[in-house]
């Protein structure tokens, strides 16, 4: 999965990509989770989610946008996850009575800048995007954000569908691909 990542992300021809890859290298990107419970909760998570939304994107949009847009888009919505996870532990009784040490995911958020606009500040950091990814990025998470940013996620999602279609892959990745 990280060499079909990689390869997808050195297809794009922009300047940055490079460095974002090199980037990534130095972070858990490859290894941590998507999530501590609602999906993808394993080592290497987050690199199968990431793949799968932006399959689900392309299946969604059948042409619509360039394959550069829909690389960018799917594979760094959830870029803002790197070094935001980590392992410890809590007692649990396993199944003779005993108390043994059971590892599990707890976030740690060193940048406290948010979801989407966390993924939009790194990626910018290396990569310049269009107005559409970043609209698209950065309001992914739809219905899951605070209720006070709604209206903010309606005037987005009426003025750049790709971020409609970023949140329906999502959602497909989420709970269709990765819930089987």
């Amino acid at each position: 999965m990280k060499e079909e990542f990689i390869n997808l992300l050195k297809s794009v021809n922009r300047d940055g990509v490079d460095k974002l890859i090199e980037f990534l290298e130095k972070t858990d990107f490859y290894t941590a989770p998507a999530s501590t419970r609602f999906h993808s909760c394993y080592e290497g998570g987050l690199l199968e989610h990431s793949l799968n939304v932006y399959k689900a994107l392309k299946e969604l949009t059948k042409g619509q946008w360039s394959d550069e847009t829909l690389i960018l888009v799917g594979l760094l919505h959830d870029i803002c996850k790197v070094n935001y996870y980590k392992v410890d532990y809590r007692n649990r009784k396993n199944e003779h009575g005993d108390w043994v040490k059971e590892p599990y995911y707890t976030t740690d958020d060193l940048m406290p800048l948010g979801h989407g606009e966390k993924s939009v500040m790194i990626i910018s950091e290396f990569i310049k995007l269009t107005k559409e990814e970043l609209y698209a990025i950065r309001w992914h998470m739809g219905g899951f954000e605070p209720k006070e940013n709604y209206s903010y996620v309606t005037k987005a999602y009426e003025k750049y569908p790709l971020a409609v279609y970023t949140h329906l892959a999502d959602l497909m990745a989420t709970y269709i691909y990765e819930n089987r």
